[in-house]
């Protein structure tokens, strides 16, 4: 990772944005995470690997360790390359594997590892345990509070927590000691988050300036698509996701998020086609709902079906696997006609992380559970730190008009459309139809 400057400038420009890196308003949004904004994206942890790279990286150290069994550092690094394996390929059962390596490190130096520390807090990201990871973060960064990889776990833990302000604290710690790849691409997180789409897209440009691998640069073209596409523009998503895949035809996501664009721009037999190479490689459940509710609006409900059966053996597979992902499945159960297991995925999600987020999750689930007065409170919660987010303005206009409130919510229906127009295959002709029952437009 670039490491350029031990300290940026009080002031960074920032192509145009003029950003206080002296204070916690810093540069900055999953993971992570349906890919739209509805859950968390996966954690924007570059600079990313590529799966032949992972793969060696991996056998070296297998091989180390034969040599070497009680090399601590090398065990550190095997559980690391596990943790990131199973991001990229979508198998996570590569985590209890990570778990074994990492906790054979930390039995063999339990005191100074701070690397083993800090893949175990990657670990329990990825799990979604943000907690755990919050708490091995902090006792890595104790220990060496000049690598970046220790604030990166960290802002990721703590984002998904909803610490906003501590995960800019730390995201300013992780600039001042590495600014590249890895935080440019979650400053732009924390912009969007805010509301900042200029500013985000600005970081991610930033981020690509910076990527020296393939793999780097197919990452920060991917998320350069989603916040394009999110905020509207499908056509310059599609080209972000094109350069994406030019630069590195491996990044499944990269299929996945043309497709959403393609089906956007009305040429739903391609997207049905990159929707089908996507899952095939990567089956994770929110890619597998975006399928599904495709083929479901194209009329092919049989097919739906079969891909929303592999979201329920996704799910079980990856609770398995020691993950907890309350959240889309809260989301999909609220869509998809069980609202009762809706809420108590939601409410055990909130329990868990209060983050804008989970917010919007249980607003959804409470609605259609016909709980609408409880449900606005939450969705006022969702929409605070000032995220462009279609989907959270389209729950709170449907919660508003169960309320009885026409005007409020033809104006948070409208602003949903104007945010993005495609936020949703199912949910946006819906959210059009609603406008127009109730005389705006949208």
């Amino acid at each position: 990772m670039p490491r350029g400057l031990t300290r940026l400038p009080v002031v960074l420009l920032l192509a145009g944005v003029v950003l206080l890196v002296g204070t916690p308003i810093v540069t900055s949004q999953l993971p992570g995470q349906r890919r739209s904004p509805t859950v968390a994206p996966p954690a924007r942890i570059g600079p990313q690997a590529g799966a032949v790279a992972l793969e060696s990286a991996i056998a070296r150290a297998q091989r180390r360790l034969v040599d070497v069994p009680k090399d601590w550092s090398t065990w550190a690094d095997l559980g690391s390359a596990y943790v990131q394996q199973g991001r990229i390929t979508g198998d996570p059962s590569y985590y209890p594997k990570a778990d074994g390596a990492l906790r054979r490190s930390l039995e063999l130096d339990s005191t100074t590892n701070w690397k083993a520390m800090v893949g175990t807090a990657a670990l329990n990201n990825a799990r979604h345990d943000f907690a755990a990871a919050r708490d091995w973060g902090r006792r890595a960064e104790a220990l060496n509070p000049h690598s970046g990889s220790v604030h990166g776990v960290l802002v990721d833990a703590l984002t998904q927590l909803g610490d906003y302000d501590g995960a800019r604290t730390q995201l300013q710690r992780m600039l001042d000691v590495e600014p590249g790849v890895a935080a440019f691409t979650r400053a732009s997180y924390d912009f969007e988050q805010r509301g900042l789409v200029a500013a985000a897209r600005d970081a991610l440009n930033r981020a690509l300036a910076q990527a020296s691998s393939p793999a780097d640069r197919a990452f920060c073209r991917y998320y350069l698509g989603e916040l394009a596409f999110h905020n509207g523009d499908p056509r310059a998503a599609l080209r972000e996701y094109d350069a994406g895949l030019t630069a590195d035809p491996t990044y499944q996501q990269l299929y996945a998020g043309r497709g959403k664009a393609r089906a956007a721009l009305g040429q739903s037999a391609d997207a049905l086609a990159e929707y089908a190479r996507a899952v095939q490689a990567l089956p994770l459940p929110e890619l597998l709902i975006e399928y599904g509710d495709l083929l479901t609006v194209v009329g092919k409900s049989e097919q739906a079906s079969q891909q929303y059966d592999l979201v329920a053996t996704a799910r079980q597979l990856s609770a398995a696997n020691g993950i907890s992902d309350h959240l889309t499945a809260a989301i999909y159960l609220a869509d998809h006609g069980q609202p009762a297991e809706a809420l108590t995925e939601a409410r055990a999600e909130w329990s868990a992380r209060r983050t804008v987020l989970t917010a919007d999750a249980l607003a959804w689930a409470l609605h259609r559970n016909g709980r609408d007065a409880e449900a606005l409170d939450y969705s006022l919660q969702a929409t605070r730190l000032g995220w462009r987010n279609a989907t959270f303005y389209y729950h709170r206009g449907v919660i508003r008009h169960a309320l009885g409130d026409r005007q409020q919510a033809r104006d948070d229906l409208s602003l949903a459309m104007t945010i993005n127009p495609h936020f949703d295959a199912v949910q946006a002709p819906i959210a059009r139809r609603l406008i127009d029952s109730l005389g705006g437009g949208g």
